[in-house]
């Protein structure tokens, strides 16, 4: 799993570019990538990779 960090509410992009290299250097052995932000909702972009808010990783 490959998590990025982004102290901001949206997700472009260039925001993800260091995800795609990282997945095409290790291939199918990376199960899953997202970035951790500060937006309202969590969802799955369309090139795969997950947006979770920070605020839903609180216990």
């Amino acid at each position: 799993m490959a998590l990025e960090v982004k102290l901001s509410d949206t997700v472009h992009s260039d925001d993800v570019r260091h995800l795609h290299w990282l997945a095409d250097k290790i291939g199918p052995d990376l199960i899953d990538a997202a970035v951790i932000n500060t937006g309202p909702g969590a969802y799955r972009r369309k090139d795969g990779i997950a947006v979770i808010p920070a605020s839903l990783l609180t216990a």
